[in-house]
């Protein structure tokens, strides 16, 4: 058995649902390779927004960041496609951490039928924890 001083540090991230109107927010490490929702972003205004994610890192004192991309079933870019990859941009400008985007056709729709139907419309805010913790634990498995 490896001693402690041998055990790898795990690097910290946390990982973004995006949406214009909520931002789901998880956290994990790279040792577990879990994930598990920390919070739900809601702001009228990007300043708002990033106000509230920049407490978010502050909290957590994440070392990369992950951002969830939407694709339309074929792979090809969907309406809020440009909006995420550009989320991802202002998340790695602003906060100077390295920021990667995971492909995330289907995690609402994994998150929403797990949940059930009626239970997941009543509760969005949990659909996009859901969503943001399917997000990294997909960067995970790519092995990023």
């Amino acid at each position: 058995m490896p001693s402690m001083k041998h055990m790898p540090n795990p690097t910290l991230f946390l990982a973004f649902d995006f949406g214009l109107k909520r931002v789901g927010v998880a956290f994990g490490n790279s040792l577990t390779k879990t994930a598990r929702g920390v919070a739900v972003v809601e702001a009228d205004d990007d300043a708002a927004r990033f106000s509230k994610i920049e407490a978010l890192i502050r909290e957590w004192q994440p070392e990369a960041l992950v951002v969830g991309v939407p694709r339309n079933v074929d792979g090809t870019p969907n309406d809020l496609t440009p909006r995420c990859e550009r989320f991802a941009r202002q998340l790695q400008g602003r906060f100077e951490l390295p920021c990667s985007t995971v492909d995330e056709r289907y995690t609402s729709a994994v998150v929403e039928s797990c949940m059930g139907g009626k239970a997941a419309r009543d509760s969005k805010g949990k659909v996009d924890m859901g969503s943001a913790c399917l997000i990294l634990e997909q960067f995970f498995l790519e092995g990023r």
